[in-house]
């Protein structure tokens, strides 16, 4: 049996191999899993025969109570971009002077995902790291080991080797999680990307296991026995010890050719299985890149291309109107559907008539849309070339589609909004609002739980939601009782939450996150929402007269003290807990935080400020300290510009909370 054994996982290993690096199976998966079912069998009957590279170590399910700090001994820095070729012409010139000769590239695709570190001794998987700062990341090995072409153990001998790759899930597994998750009335990811890092930082390895992590190895940050002198040969290392790479065996031995490739690479973006953001520029000599060095940040010896948004033209078919939490109207484009960026676009917002007049959008428009950051659809212009005269200009309704109410628009606004006291789309945005992942926190309670409650009778307010059943639950359409088991944890759970989330849940107009916990961390507990006067709340910083008004408003309707009421009676948390600061190095300082930064989401960047004694506020003014700004930044930076404020990136931040 032990011979059995060790044969067993020697043939699992290779066909897993074949499977999920090579993309070539010999196998079927009934023959594969067949095989995986008989090694557990035997691992049970002898646990003791178990080691650190036996296939069924990928299987997941190890729960951890948090993730370790990782010192990286090498620096996991982040490249340089460019946005056009002559900045990589410039690239190319800087490397020339520097080392007094024309350099050899090589070029890669630009992997959107999340850079992490492994490590092996002895050709044993030992560690794995998130890159974090740069210098400091996250042990996260009991996941890493979930990844299937991620190697246990090497295929060549070696004492130590540290290689750098990209964790991804890749188009066809992103858009199966979020059927899945929708299926399950669970909020969709809203990109691969987030998908990939959510996936990589749960504490439950099984859930990790589950969402089909991938990840391409693009370099060797430490190797020990094992003597390389160029990038492409330690690529050619790498895949003989099993690692999935991207390799593209030409080196090109000048700029233009280089570039050639980087548009190559652009044009086959919508083809890739992956998503990507950008090519890679690297300098094939290591003694060359050892010449050219880095600056804190970047190294000089390689840049990332990225990529501009793509483009599609489209027809508009139809403006329709959403009614939103606050009874806001916001009209939408509804269009022939189009591929952007690896997903099928249908629809984009049209944000308010304002936005529609300044580009003159009409229903039977051709217009050209793109995904702003990748991510989110726009309408970004009318071909009016395209315009034969059956174009219809569109105009808001009177009357709110859900309630029938009058719709108004106040002066000096450029929204519309519902009138209508009781109108079912804001009560059913309401709730959406109250549980999502920022509010209340309740996983499992979607759109479409949210709507067949309300449907069916069974909730009118927030406060219900802690009163439903089991029963009640597990009726719902897609639900079962371990389903319904599920929910009613997670909205136990919910009434822990402090303060401040309970405040921000409650959909108070222009009441956000980070003004809720300010004003929860002077009035203390809900009793003196209801007691405090407009004029006290104004002296609260960043707080002021619009803001104030909002909250008495919302704090003196009808209803919202019995629904408060019914919520501490069944356990809701109504204090503001202080939260424990880990470091002082921002003590005093205000930030606002705008764009897509490298590594972390803009909530995560908050709370890190938050921890290390700084603020966070959402709009620019001359109390802010500094703007933290990742790529996309818009009028928030502009402004940030005229008023002299200083603004910083995400590793200048790390590089303040460090000091």
């Amino acid at each position: 049996m032990k011979a059995e054994y060790e044969s067993l996982k020697q043939e699992i290993s290779y066909h897993s191999h074949r499977y999920y690096v090579l993309d070539n199976p010999q196998i079927t998966d009934e023959e594969y899993d067949a095989m995986m079912r008989r090694l557990l069998d035997i691992e049970k009957e002898h646990p003791d025969w178990v080691t650190a590279d036996s296939p069924s170590q990928k299987i997941g399910g190890t729960i951890l109570s948090g993730f370790d700090r990782v010192e990286h001994t090498v620096r996991m820095q982040s490249l340089q971009d460019a946005f056009s070729t002559d900045e990589l012409r410039d690239f190319d010139s800087r490397v020339t002077a520097s080392l007094g000769a024309q350099a050899q590239y090589c070029v890669e695709h630009k992997i959107d995902g999340l850079s992490v570190s492994l490590e092996y001794r002895n050709s044993l998987f030992v560690r794995g790291s998130t890159r974090g700062d740069g210098e400091v990341g996250e042990d996260v090995t009991e996941n890493l080991k979930t990844v299937m072409s991620i190697p246990l153990k090497l295929n060549v001998d070696v004492e130590y080797l540290e290689v750098r790759g990209e964790v991804f899930i890749s188009k066809k597994n992103f858009e199966r999680i979020n059927a899945e998750r929708e299926e399950n009335g669970e909020q969709t990811f809203a990109n691969p990307r987030n998908a990939a890092a959510g996936s990589l930082r749960q504490l439950n390895s099984a859930i990790a296991a589950k969402r089909s992590l991938d990840i391409f190895v693009f370099n060797i940050q430490q190797i020990e026995g094992v003597e390389i002198t160029s990038h492409i040969e330690g690529l050619r290392f790498l895949r003989k010890a099993g690692f999935k790479v991207i390799l593209n065996d030409t080196v090109y031995s000048n700029i233009e050719d280089a570039i050639a490739r980087v548009e190559e690479i652009g044009s086959e973006r919508d083809a890739l299985s992956f998503d990507i953001d950008g090519a890679v520029i690297k300098v094939n000599s290591l003694a060359d890149r050892d010449r050219l060095g880095s600056t804190a940040k970047t190294p000089r010896w390689a840049i990332a291309f990225k990529y501009p948004a793509e483009k599609k033209k489209t027809k508009i078919r139809d403006i329709t109107v959403q009614v939103g939490r606050t009874g806001v109207l916001t009209p939408n484009a509804e269009f022939d559907t189009v591929t952007l960026a690896g997903t099928f676009v249908s629809r984009a917002t049209l944000h308010n008539m304002d936005y529609i007049h300044e580009r003159d959008i009409r229903i039977g428009d051709t217009v050209v849309v793109y995904k702003a950051g990748d991510i989110i659809p726009e309408v970004l212009s009318v071909s009016l070339d395209d315009r034969d005269g059956t174009e219809v200009e569109f105009v808001m309704p009177r009357q709110c589609p859900a309630c029938k109410a009058p719709v108004r628009r106040d002066e000096g606004e450029a929204a519309y909004r519902c009138t209508g006291a009781s109108c079912p789309a804001q009560l059913e945005r309401s709730i959406i609002h109250f549980v999502s992942r920022d509010a209340m926190d309740i996983e499992g309670m979607g759109p479409s739980i949210v709507a067949q409650l309300l449907e069916k009778g069974h909730i009118r307010s927030c406060a219900d939601l802690y009163y439903i059943s089991k029963e009640t639950i597990a009726s719902m359409d897609k639900m079962g009782e371990k389903s319904a088991e599920n929910l009613l944890s997670a909205i136990e759970k919910s009434k822990s939450n402090n303060l401040s989330r309970l405040v921000y849940a409650l959909g108070i107009r222009h009441i956000g996150s980070g003004t809720a916990k300010q004003i929860c961390s002077v009035l203390k507990n809900i009793d003196a929402f209801f007691t405090a006067d407009a004029e006290t709340l104004a002296d609260i910083e960043d707080v002021g007269a619009t803001i104030a008004q909002s909250v008495t408003s919302f704090f003196s309707r009808p209803g919202v003290r019995d629904m408060i009421e019914r919520m501490r009676a069944a356990g809701v948390n109504m204090n503001y807990i202080e939260e424990e600061k880990t470091g002082s190095a921002l003590d005093g300082m205000t930030f606002v935080i705008t764009g897509t930064l490298p590594t972390m989401g803009r909530k995560e960047a908050a709370a890190l400020i938050e921890k290390n004694g700084g603020k966070v506020t959402g709009s620019v003014s001359k109390k802010t300290t500094m703007l933290l700004a990742g790529e996309e930044a818009g009028s928030k930076l502009d402004k940030a510009n005229s008023l002299g404020i200083p603004v910083i990136d995400e590793d200048k931040l790390m590089e303040l909370i460090s000091h």
